[in-house]
């Protein structure tokens, strides 16, 4: 079985900033990415509010160059789901997906969360078939057609932006009268002439039998039913974090965000968690970089108090 130091579970920006900090400190560290490294990170178009990158930034392009400086110094990633977490002898014993063992004498929770649903008729038949969740991913297949794009965030704003390259109309669904996304993105959708917003309204199904038809939208405050005719939907409703598996070994809010302390320390003495699977006010990619730089530092210091090689 293999021993590690400290085993990272996680592969986006906080994940990968934890693995850099924790291999610079020469940890023996390991990292788990059930998918590709980067996360939402890595299917975000541009991302233009990150530090020093003037003009912007690739989502792709960023984690590729994090990816690449958290191997060049040195560490071991696996494309592999963990799937539990338990107590061993000499610190935790984490199980994969694929049947895999390891042991290790800390961890950190990057986990991340995943998008929402609307829990509509219509959403999962039609998934893949003009339903997405990911703007970057799909977009390019919708040329000329007219789309809907349901939430107020900043990542619907800029997922609506990226659309409109692609689009002949977007109409953007927000149950509010305004929207909630940073003031810069609100002046450019409202300035978008293919981006409509409707607003204060809620989609209430998804139309079409085979593909993507439209949406029946219901005004919020009259409740009067309409139909917007479109050959994809693309949702964007707030996210849900990936620690269903660590519910009864750690604490966690109402949400199912897990709770930390300023140290990124959780209810579980040995295991930290960064990123936006945390409860925190601001989930950015910002955020996660100095919420996995916070871990790795206080998994260090853990782990050289066990070893007792702690410097006094």
């Amino acid at each position: 079985m293999a021993q590690y130091d400290l085993a990272i579970i996680g592969g986006g920006p906080a994940g990968l900033t934890a693995g850099i900090y924790a291999s610079r400190a020469r940890m023996e560290t390991i990292l788990f990415e059930r998918e590709a490294t980067g996360g939402q990170m890595a299917i975000t178009d541009r991302i233009e509010n990150y530090p020093g990158m003037v003009g912007g930034a690739l989502g792709p392009e960023l984690a590729d160059k994090m990816q690449s400086q958290a191997e060049e110094v040195g560490l071991k990633t696996e494309r592999a789901e963990v799937v539990g977490i338990k107590k061993s002898d000499k610190g935790f014993l984490l199980n994969t997906s694929d049947g895999k063992e390891v042991d290790a004498l800390t961890v950190i929770m990057a986990t991340g969360a995943k998008w929402n649903k609307l829990g509509i008729p219509g959403e999962d038949k039609l998934r893949g078939k003009g339903v997405s969740y990911c703007a970057t991913c799909d977009g390019p297949m919708f040329r000329n057609k007219e789309l809907i794009v349901v939430g107020g965030g900043d990542q619907a704003v800029k997922e609506a932006l990226y659309l409109s390259r692609f689009a002949s109309k977007i109409s953007l669904v927000h149950r509010r009268d305004r929207l909630r996304a940073e003031k810069i993105l609100q002046e450019k959708i409202l300035a978008d002439k293919k981006i409509e917003c409707v607003w204060e309204s809620t989609v209430i199904e998804i139309l079409g039998k085979d593909r993507v038809e439209g949406v029946k939208i219901s005004d919020v405050e009259s409740g009067k039913k309409s139909q917007i005719s479109a050959q994809g939907v693309f949702i964007f409703v707030g996210m849900s974090p990936n620690a269903a598996f660590v519910k009864d070994l750690l604490k966690l809010d109402a949400k199912g965000y897990i709770l930390t302390d300023a140290d990124m320390r959780t209810s579980h003495k040995g295991i930290f968690a960064c990123g936006d699977v945390r409860q925190k006010a601001l989930r950015q990619i910002v955020t996660a970089v100095g919420d996995g730089a916070t871990a790795a530092f206080s998994a260090q210091h853990y782990v050289e108090e066990l070893k007792g090689t702690a410097y006094k």
